[in-house]
């Protein structure tokens, strides 16, 4: 069940059209779908606000595809992450009005797009090298209903790029920061601005960059205050807690 379907039947209660038993049985109804390989979750967006996300690492192109027609079938958007381009190809021409966001690795499909909010999230990379993950971040937040400033290979090796920007950052609601290396971008973007700032340590950068464990390490040892950090080249939750963040700055 939809949020817009919940919402007539509330409507309709409250105009005696229905009996409560019945709005009772639909909100009781199952919410999984069993496609056999995968149990679809058709009344996240109910709970969180957004549809389930399809992860595509490890599924083949016919699953995500599928996976994806049933979500479409209650949902008005869907965002499948990590896609392989063969497996990007085939699940556009099964899903119509698909988009395959090639540098994100992402697929987007928006029946209705949602109102954007009026906050910024701000997307930077330290690195062009850092794109991809920054990509998915921006793509997320975007579907997501956001409003996205893309501000890309600011790293701190060329601080005089970053403080260039500073007042673009400022004006931001969330900022999502991007870096490989040693990690040192979110530190110091959180010592210019009083927003939060939701760091990505990514994978990218010579041997003892350790796949990504030093940036971790460096992001979490941060001496800027209001740095927050998630897993290693995980743009997508970077950028859906940066979206919950926003939802809530224009709730207020």
């Amino acid at each position: 069940m939809t949020p817009a379907e919940a919402n007539e039947l509330l409507e309709k209660l409250q105009a005696g059209v229905i009996e409560s038993a019945d709005v009772i049985r639909a909100f009781q109804a199952e919410p999984i779908a069993d496609l056999g390989f995968a149990q679809v979750d058709r009344q996240r967006e109910l709970r969180c606000g957004f549809p389930e996300v399809i992860f595509g690492t490890g599924k083949t192109a016919e699953q995500i595809a599928e996976i994806g027609l049933s979500i479409l079938d209650k949902a008005d958007q869907l965002l499948v992450t990590r896609v392989e381009p063969t497996a990007a190809a085939f699940v556009c021409k099964r899903l119509p009005d698909a988009v395959h966001h090639e540098s994100a690795r992402c697929i987007t499909v928006e029946k209705e797009p949602l109102p954007k909010r009026a906050g910024t999230i701000a997307v930077l990379s330290a690195g062009t090298s850092d794109m991809p993950f920054a990509e998915e971040a921006a793509v997320t937040a975007e579907i997501m209903g956001n409003h996205v400033k893309r501000i890309y290979d600011v790293g701190i090796a060329g601080l005089h790029r970053l403080l260039a920007r500073a007042d673009e950052l400022r004006k931001a609601h969330v900022i999502v920061a991007v870096a490989g290396m040693e990690g040192a971008l979110p530190s110091a973007v959180a010592g210019l601005v009083d927003k939060p700032v939701i760091a990505v340590p990514t994978s990218i950068g010579y041997g003892a960059n350790l796949g990504g464990i030093a940036a971790l390490l460096g992001m979490l040892n941060s001496c800027g205050s209001g740095v927050t950090v998630v897993n290693i080249d995980n743009g997508f939750g970077a950028a859906y807690a940066a979206s919950q963040i926003n939802a809530l700055a224009n709730h207020g």
